[in-house]
């Protein structure tokens, strides 16, 4: 993981593209704290390329892994990456037997996969989270790309000279070009200026709906085999857990292959896998995540932070995550928080459960669906929209701190098969007891070897914002309506006539916002529709009451959440009023 930028085609002398170029890789060196490199290529009189890497050392941990990389080969071909390729294992030996390696890095193979597979279609052939960037001087022409489904972000515009801007995040770029942009997942860009597509699973098909079945050995057999391959690294590793099913799920598999023997903790300077966890004092999540850390022997990490504390987090948040989505805010917040305290431990890496309710169906408004169609429909448009919210706040929030976190729920094949299954089965109503995710619960349901244990296993949602504290969401709306007052909001339209804030929270958001990303093109970066409780704008429709009671939340379902909560709960006495109190509050 790290951060990169690229610029092709820029005019002036050589010393002050050098400067340009360090001065704008340097702003998100917060992503690879640990070495830089900049290559200044000559392209023309006067006009350079440019490839800077920020580096953060996972794999291959020497100086030999330093990128930009030229192929020992073909010293005219130049390229780089943010992320990690995880077939580097299984395919470097039959690379070996054609292409000279100078190191253990997985990123060292981008460049022969793409002298061995083309432009158009090297890109398949990585399997992993990645922004990739080729320079091939033979042909004087340039390559970039975003993985499948954009775990990893990627920046770009075009200066007032026409030269070609690339940047890990919005800040590193988002003043020197007209117009700064997200670049879409799945697709690449060439000298010409296009950008096409490169990922084109059958699941993109909004009207095709698979009628696959399912096997829950299958099932877990395949997720346990991605998780496998996702842990594989030099650097010590953590463990995210929300005390949810998704993220304890990993940490059950990882804990197993410990067991069994395919991770030697010992290798990467470990005694045992650290888990973290963070709430206000009392919150759901804590408590549960405890009970998952002591299940499996982890070493944990419960930190707790004030209303107070995480409020005055929130300018640099914003800055960091480069966004002012509610929701978005909400739950980088902490994790923000707990990324600080994290890197004090020397930890690199942390496996996470985002992308599950993606592709299960796993949010309470799901609940509503009035049908497969309409269902699977709705996990499409929340799959193609997931780079702009829990991934982006995933690898920000961490990456501020030079924490890589990898969710394993996202690779590419294994949204294939999931996306395969026919929604009937996905559905609340399919089997008993109704519960959300109940296909993926089944499959990892192991009473003689439990993976998660049974109580966790069968825990209803509760999204990252809600469980860290019930008080954090009001805490936030509280501090809004002292900071903004009613003529500035009365005012919104006229201060934001782009994408116009809804309410003093969402002003607050984009206030702060503004003053580190003023252009309208910064605005446009951000998500800006009416959502309930994570849906997206389509999924109003399905019952006239969300129409009413827009907030991301998941108190905006709070009555589905409640019937759960109070099975769920009722033997519980450890559990402190703060996540209690909810059953109380603002009833759908």
């Amino acid at each position: 993981m790290c951060g990169i930028l690229a610029i092709f085609n820029i005019k002036g002398t050589y010393i002050e593209v050098r400067t340009l170029a360090y001065n704008l890789s340097k702003r998100q060196r917060h992503r690879g704290p640990d070495r830089s490199r900049i290559i200044i290529i000559e392209a023309g009189p006067d006009t350079y390329h440019i490839l800077a890497h920020e580096r953060l050392n996972i794999v291959d941990l020497s100086d030999r892994g330093r990128q930009p990389f030229q192929l020992v080969d073909d010293q005219n071909v130049y390229y780089m990456q943010n992320g990690e390729l995880y077939n580097y294992w299984s395919i470097k030996p039959e690379l070996e037997k054609k292409y000279k390696f100078s190191s253990n890095s997985d990123s060292e193979i981008v460049g022969m996969l793409y002298k061995e597979y083309g432009a158009s279609d090297f890109w398949n052939h990585m399997d992993g989270m990645h922004a990739t960037i080729v320079l091939d001087m033979n042909k004087k022409t340039y390559y970039a790309g975003r993985d499948h489904i954009g775990i990893i972000p990627l920046y770009y515009g075009y200066n007032k000279d026409g030269a070609l801007f690339l940047s890990s995040e919005l800040k590193g770029i988002h003043d020197q070009v007209v117009e700064v942009k997200q670049f879409p997942p799945g697709h690449y860009i060439d000298e010409t200026n296009e950008i096409k597509k490169w990922y084109n699973p059958v699941w993109h098909n909004f009207d095709y709906i698979p009628t696959g079945e399912i096997n829950f050995q299958e099932m877990r057999d395949r997720f346990i085999d991605v998780v496998r391959r996702e842990v594989k690294g030099d650097a010590p590793f953590g463990l995210f857990i929300s005390g949810g099913v998704d993220s304890s799920i990993v940490a059950g598999i990882v804990a197993k292959l410990i067991k069994n023997g395919e991770i030697d903790l010992s290798k990467r300077g470990m005694r045992k896998v650290h888990s973290f966890c963070i709430g206000l004092e009392g919150s759901p999540d804590l408590h549960f995540a405890r009970k998952v850390a002591e299940f499996h022997g982890f070493e944990h990490h419960s930190f707790t932070y004030t209303v107070e504390e995480g409020l005055d987090y929130i300018p640099e948040v914003i800055y960091h995550t480069e966004t002012f989505n509610n929701t978005t805010i909400r739950a980088s917040t902490p994790m923000y928080m707990m990324c600080r305290r994290i890197k004090a431990l020397g930890i690199k890496i942390c496996l996470t459960g985002e992308g599950s309710d993606e592709l299960f169906g796993g949010y309470l408004y799901f609940h509503k669906a009035p049908n497969r169609i309409e269902f699977h429909q709705e996990l499409i448009r929340k799959l193609n929209d997931l780079h702009k919210y829990d991934l982006l706040r995933a690898n920000k929030a961490c990456l501020a701190w030079g924490i890589e976190t990898r969710p394993p729920f996202m690779n590419k094949q294994w949204i294939e098969y999931v996306m395969s299954i026919d929604p009937k089965y996905k559905m609340i109503n399919a089997f008993q007891p109704q519960i959300e995710k109940y296909i993926l619960r089944k499959a990892f349901e192991d009473l003689e070897h439990p993976y998660v244990p049974q109580e966790i296993l069968w825990r209803q949602k509760e999204q990252f914002s809600d469980g860290v504290g019930y008080s954090w969401r009001d805490g936030l709306i509280e501090r809004a309506n002292q900071l903004i007052s009613d003529q500035q909001f009365q005012q919104a339209s006229i201060t934001y006539p782009l994408s116009t804030p809804r309410d003093k929270e969402q002003f607050w958001f984009r206030q702060v916002y503004s003053t580190a990303f003023p252009s309208d093109s910064a605005a446009l970066t951000v998500p800006y529709a009416k959502s309930i409780a994570c849906s997206t704008e389509k999924a109003l429709e399905w019952d006239e009451a969300f129409k009413k009671n827009t907030d991301e939340s998941g108190r905006a379902v709070l009555s589905i959440h409640n019937d759960a909560l109070k099975e769920i709960l009722q033997d519980e006495d450890k559990i402190t009023d703060e996540s209690i109190k909810v059953q109380d509050h603002f009833q759908l």
